[in-house]
């Protein structure tokens, strides 16, 4: 590769080799990177013009008295820039988040010459951030001969500590997608008043710490509605389609006429919806909008009104602008870049005139997200009160929607004409295109990554941990040019000290903690950076496997102290599919194998094999032939001997289910992210049999 080229990819970033899955070296193309450098918004068409783009970057440093942003660790001194005009003397001081400032900070030497830029001598002087910093987010400032800078100074944990309820103990815990487990009372989908019941159960019967649910993040106002709670419309806000009507205060305030309304939304759904085989958001959300629309119109009492006006002010114009693309969804179709031109930009005239067209279609949107944060932290503290020492512990989707309302009213933090993917892995060997945007390093950083901050503050909100979905993200991404596969792309780097750092001072001001889900083609380093900033990590029995050492399952007690450790996750069959082998054949049946359906049971087999005897060799199994029930149990009693920090079981583990909820790399071609809680016999069950299960019982006591 061009020098230039490389140089500028360097810049920015841009991965030009890497090392596959396979351990393979494998070189980037041209292409590839220009491409990549376009959607930054970096001209590197020609050699002239990459030189010309490298040039400006240095440039643009240089004009800059204090740099962009600065992310620091607590109890760490950290030098930094600042840029005068030669022979100017320069002050710097820090004002504080809580009020104060210090102006202690010490000049370093700097011998850098001048550079001549703008008609003037630039020179550049260092300081170093004073020792002794509170954590929290507080603002650097300097002045030089009359002219003043700015920029954030955000002090993050050195090791965010676990939260006191939990404390040095261990921990077991329900994962499960909500949406699937539902109650008699529900509308036809989980939502937030089972989760605070499921909570319940497992917290004051079986002991469990947490329950790990999926993102609950905003989909679309208007069918059809995304049904992949990882590919949200906004990752801020929550998808409205889990509230509990009848458990919204004003509810009771319905008049009659009203109430009947209601009662024959509700049968015409159930009726709707009998006899399905898999979830129907579109017909859930298009009752249930109706219901809660009725709801909205019904006064509030002054309590209320001061609660409720007091959750605006603290929501901000983030709120107002994603009410406001709910409410142009509704007239103009989900995906804004096709609405009118004047309406594609959250701030042009056209859009202020609709706001104050459709007050009550706006207010809608804000009430909704007012009530789902109320449900939200009832849940949570339920859950507490039953017993658990962590809660809800929710999960962060890697992405979003490009058509969505995150992309709207932030468009210019994310890249255009890429997605994120993952590159071939032996679970998809094609590799994969998630569809959705990046969010562009640079801009973040411009913004003081107050993007970022505020969707994890508002996923913390009401949460005792949060699960953040390919935490590698916040190191790198893969990102795919417009128009190329998923083999075509290329990893780009995020400022990993910034975004970690930012994630573990956020969850400890929650007294949360945090869960980073690190399977894939990871970097080693990665690992033993989470750990030492506090956050755990995931490990999956089906691959823990002794590669190094003869590819046997890796001893329970080599496995990491310092992560989430379960059987099987949401992107494979509950482990009584697993160990009838329907993730491989589903595969082959979906064209995602490259080896012959034959070659994959063999290897799978092989696998299997490996763990019954390393379960028979410690004593959890006995017999040649065990059910799948007794196998189960062992499987989990496997993970009691490991020094992991949480043990998750799945719901689906817990009542014999064996439909896999997603198989990655494909949209449409299986029901992914609808397929409902049934039992070994492929029936329904509802969360009233969950309570009642024998077998879910007898597995919980062996984790607890």
């Amino acid at each position: 590769m061009d020098e230039t080229l490389s140089g500028l990819a360097a810049e920015f970033g841009i991965a030009t080799e890497f090392w596959d899955w396979q351990g393979e070296h494998r070189t980037v193309s041209d292409a590839t990177v220009t491409a990549v450098l376009g959607a930054l918004g970096v001209d590197a068409s020609s050699p002239e013009s990459a030189a010309a783009s490298l040039s400006a970057r240095a440039d643009a440093e240089r004009r800059r008295m204090l740099p962009v942003c600065l992310v620091v660790r607590e109890h760490t001194t950290v030098s930094f820039p600042v840029h005068v005009t030669h022979g100017d003397p320069a002050s710097v001081w820090v004002e504080l988040e809580g009020g104060g400032y210090r102006n202690d900070l010490q000049q370093l030497d700097n011998f850098s010459p001048p550079v001549h830029l703008d008609g003037r001598d630039i020179g550049e002087a260092t300081f170093a951030i004073p020792p002794g910093l509170p954590m929290g987010y507080h603002r650097l400032k300097a002045w030089s001969n009359g002219a003043e800078a700015t920029c954030a100074l955000i002090v993050t944990p050195e090791k965010l500590a676990p939260p006191p309820r939990l404390g040095q103990g261990r921990a077991w815990g329900v994962a499960t997608q909500i949406y699937s487990v539902r109650s008699e009372q529900s509308w036809g989908l989980g939502d937030l008043t089972d989760l605070t019941d499921l909570a319940g159960w497992a917290g004051a019967e079986h002991g469990a710490g947490f329950v790990l649910i999926n993102p609950l993040h905003a989909a679309e106002p208007v069918a059809p509605m995304e049904p992949s709670p990882y590919l949200p419309t906004s990752r801020r806000f929550v998808n409205p389609v889990y509230l509990r009507p009848e458990r919204i205060p004003e509810f009771a305030g319905l008049p009659t006429a009203a109430r009947a309304v209601v009662d024959d939304l509700l049968a015409t759904l159930r009726r709707d919806l009998a006899g399905l085989d898999r979830l129907d958001r579109d017909l859930v959300w298009a009752a249930k909008s109706r219901a809660l629309a009725l709801v909205h119109g019904v006064p509030r009492t002054a309590g209320r009104e001061i609660a409720y006006t007091a959750y605006r002010t603290r929501e901000g114009q983030g709120l107002v602008d994603f009410a406001t693309w709910c409410a142009l969804a509704e007239v103009h179709g989900n995906d804004w870049r096709v609405w009118p031109a004047d309406l594609r930009t959250p701030g042009s005239p056209a859009v202020q005139q609709f706001r104050e067209a459709h007050p009550t279609e706006v207010d809608f949107h804000s009430w909704l997200q007012w009530v789902v944060d109320e449900q939200l932290a009832a849940a949570q503290s339920a859950a507490l009160r039953s017993g658990m020492s962590l809660g809800v512990m929710t999960d962060l989707a890697v992405g979003v929607n490009p058509a969505g309302a995150d992309t709207w009213r932030l468009h210019d933090v994310f890249a255009a004409g890429v997605t994120v993917g993952a590159p071939p892995d032996a679970y998809n060997q094609n590799g994969q295109d998630w569809t959705q945007p990046p969010w562009r390093p640079d801009r973040l950083a411009e913004l003081q990554f107050a993007p970022f901050r505020d969707m994890v503050r508002a996923a913390l909100r009401s949460a005792g941990g949060l699960r953040v979905d390919h935490i590698i993200g916040l190191f790198r991404l893969w990102w795919i040019p417009e128009g190329a596969g998923p083999t075509e792309g290329t990893y780009v780097r995020y400022d990993h000290e910034a975004l970690i750092g930012i994630l573990a001072l956020e969850a400890a001001r929650a007294g949360a903690l945090v869960v980073g889900e690190d399977l894939g083609t990871v970097e080693p380093w990665v690992r033993e950076f989470l750990t030492a900033r506090g956050i755990l990590g995931t490990s999956i029995l089906w691959f823990e496997f002794e590669f190094d050492a003869g590819g046997g399952p890796l001893r329970p007690e080599w496995w990491r102290e310092s992560c989430l450790a379960s059987v099987t996750t949401h992107d494979l069959p509950p482990t009584a599919g697993y160990l009838a082998g329907d993730h491989v054949r589903l595969r082959q049946e979906l064209g995602l194998l490259t080896r012959t359906l034959a070659e994959e049971l063999a290897a799978d087999a092989a696998e299997q094999r490996a763990w019954l005897d390393e379960l028979r060799s410690r004593g959890a199994l006995t017999g040649n032939d065990p059910d799948t029930e007794q196998t189960v149990l062992a499987l989990h009693r496997y993970l009691t001997w490991t020094p992991s920090k949480l043990l998750a079981v799945a719901l689906t583990d817990l009542v014999g289910d064996r439909r896999t909820q997603n198989q990655p790399g494909t949209v449409d071609e299986y029901p992914n992210w609808r397929v409902p809680l049934t039992g070994p016999d492929g029936s329904p069950l509802g969360l009233e049999d969950v309570f009642t299960s024998g077998r879910a019982a007898a597995l919980a006591a062996v984790v607890r």
